[in-house]
């Protein structure tokens, strides 16, 4: 008997500490048909509300149904659980979203799966969380769909928005096919995402992959991301001010494809961002790898980019960027009344200023692209302290784009700009390091291609064994400084 008893002592702990004891909520108990057709909120909603109120535990979205759902909440002690061979689908509706994504500012998209004010939720499982993208679109263009017009409210659903989230985490699931962002996660603090694969049409605007806005301690890692817009990108936006710095931000072993920039820092950012570290990434097949993209008064500060391989190319002015593999930034916004301008200044004023962007490593990076690296500012003081440390860039032309620009959107100082594709390319700033890194030309050389490195209105550049030789050795040299 006291055999027998220690074995149902020692199960039940085993219970306790893997999870299996807690309480499950299944979506289709409280009436949710799971036929794809019927719209199953209303049962999910119920699930949702029924585990938080008895204290916690797992909302299971069962294989192997699909629950098309309108909007619906998310709420604290809850492991909303999508098992393999379930999806939770989006309503094409667009009637049924309503709520705005940025507060006071409905010109952006609606939120889908919400969540406000929470903690200690976990989104886990392999099954999907689709955001049936497509239905929202126009005419299927050659690199793009055309968006529809709206008159007030942009009803394209973000998947998934949390604001003012504590100890969150979202593990596993496929998710994507977003209209709009796919996941959204604002004045979030102790954030870990790990292993999930998010694949938007590379042909959807505005379809980023993972927004971080004023978030703190994040930690994103083994993931594989494909997505129209920016694949991860760090921002302060305005609407929600009131929640901070972005900062200590950690994103390891992921594997990156966009139309725009894979990873972004900017361009929206009121406020600091600050320690940051981009480590063992591959990014594939983008527009623009890595992009710093200061367009506000906040500053972004100590970050670091290590171990990484970029692959890039050219695509249409759609989207922003001219395949530079790293992008370096920092001028005013532009003042023109549309989604990416006025309204985004200072409260009462018609215009911005640009923050400092400073302190920014790039370690052991092997980049492939049609362009080279980039680093610009309206004035030298607005960028400090760049270094780069074993950095290769090989450059060849490999599409019919016309290149030899580069592409400053949304500045204040042109959006297009003429110039050079050099290895490394920099226009105003102070203190940059270039060290043990190299410059490669393939064989197709248009004639814009130039030197190893070019510098303009540089204050203190510094070029410690830098290897490699100008586009066409017989009438370039490799470095051209201009003061």
């Amino acid at each position: 008997m006291n055999s027998m008893r220690n074995i149902l002592i020692a199960c039940s702990f085993l219970t306790a500490i893997t999870g299996y004891g807690q309480k499950v909520f299944n979506v289709k108990d409280f009436g949710a048909v799971g036929d794809g057709k019927a719209d199953d909120a209303t049962a999910i909603q119920k699930a949702i509300d029924a585990c938080n109120a008895a204290g916690g535990g797992q909302v299971l979205v069962p294989a192997s149904y699909t629950f098309l759902a309108s909007p619906f909440n998310l709420k604290s002690n809850i492991d909303f659980h999508i098992q393999g061979g379930a999806k939770v689908l989006a309503n094409p509706d667009e009637k049924v979203y309503t709520k705005s994504a940025f507060r006071q500012n409905p010109g952006e998209g609606t939120i889908w799966i919400g969540g406000e004010s929470i903690e200690n939720l976990t989104i886990s499982g392999t099954g999907e969380i689709d955001g049936n993208g497509i239905s929202f679109m126009g005419a299927e263009l050659d690199d793009s769909y055309e968006l529809k017009p709206f008159n007030v409210v942009d009803p394209r659903p973000h998947v998934l928005t949390i604001v003012g989230g504590r100890n969150i985490r979202i593990n596993n699931v496929h998710i994507g096919n977003s209209a709009y962002w796919t996941i959204h996660l604002v004045g979030c603090d102790d954030v870990v995402i790990s292993g999930i694969t998010l694949l938007n049409s590379l042909k959807v605007r505005n379809s980023d992959g993972i927004d971080l806005d004023h978030c703190k301690n994040v930690r994103i890692s083994d993931c594989y991301i494909e997505s129209g817009d920016d694949c991860i990108c760090l921002k302060n936006r305005r609407e929600y001010e009131e929640f901070g710095r972005c900062e200590n931000i950690t994103v390891t072993n992921c594997t990156m494809t966009s139309r725009s920039c894979a990873i972004k820092i900017g361009s929206e950012n009121m406020d600091t961002i600050r320690q940051v570290l981009f480590n063992n990434c591959i990014i594939k097949k983008s527009n623009r790898g890595v992009g710093i993209q200061n367009r506000d008064e906040g500053v972004v500060q100590d970050v670091i980019f290590s171990n990484m391989m970029i692959e890039g190319h050219l695509f249409s002015d759609v989207w922003w960027g001219k395949a530079e593999p790293i992008y370096v930034t920092a001028y005013r916004r532009a003042k023109i009344d549309h989604k990416d301008a006025s309204w985004r200044f200072p409260k009462g004023a018609t215009e911005g200023r640009v923050g400092e962007v400073r302190n920014i490593y790039f370690t052991n990076i092997k980049c492939i692209s049609e362009n080279g690296v980039y680093v610009s500012a309206e004035s030298a003081d607005k960028v400090s302290n760049i270094v780069f440390d074993n950095v290769d860039v090989f450059i060849d032309k490999t599409t019919a784009i016309p290149g030899g620009i580069y592409d400053r959107r949304p500045a204040n100082v042109g959006g297009f700009v003429k110039g050079s594709t050099s290895g490394f390319y920099f226009d105003k700033a102070t203190g940059i390091t270039v060290r043990n890194s190299s410059v490669l030309w393939g064989n197709n050389r248009p004639v814009y291609f130039a030197h190893a490195l070019e510098s303009h209105a540089v204050k203190s550049l510094k070029l410690v064994n830098l290897a490699g030789p100008p586009a066409f050795p017989q009438k370039l040299k490799a470095v051209r400084n201009v003061p």
